[in-house]
């Protein structure tokens, strides 16, 4: 292989945290389960029209023998496909008990309004 082609990511190991996704007055909220990912392990970025969370967890000791081996460890990664209707300047994000929560506001000349008729 030449050393000038791009290395492709291995992406059967990243892991894809569980989601859910709400809407309520004028915002949207995703939380993903992400349990042992330290914080400051988790990145969110916005990139064009997508949001991208991805992190790491390094809850594993590679040298320790395990006999049951169930919570994940590895790199995580989900993305959002985001519309012109987020305020991309507005994502606020919070992690509580393992469960990462993002708050997406909608641009307020996209939310519904009510037209007085004179």
């Amino acid at each position: 292989m030449n050393n000038d082609q791009t290395q492709i990511e291995d992406t059967s190991k990243i892991i894809q945290p569980s989601c859910s996704i709400s809407e309520e007055d004028g915002t949207v909220r995703l939380t993903l389960e992400m349990p042992g990912v330290d914080r400051d392990n988790i990145e969110v970025n916005v990139e064009g029209n997508e949001l991208i969370i991805s992190a790491k967890n390094e809850a594993s000791i590679p040298d320790k023998k395990y006999l049951i081996k169930e919570r994940l460890a590895g790199k995580y990664r989900k993305r959002f496909i985001i519309d012109e209707t987020i305020d991309r300047n507005k994502i606020e994000a919070s992690m509580t008990d393992g469960v990462l929560t993002l708050i997406l506001a909608t641009k307020e000349s996209a939310k519904p309004r009510k037209i007085e008729i004179r």
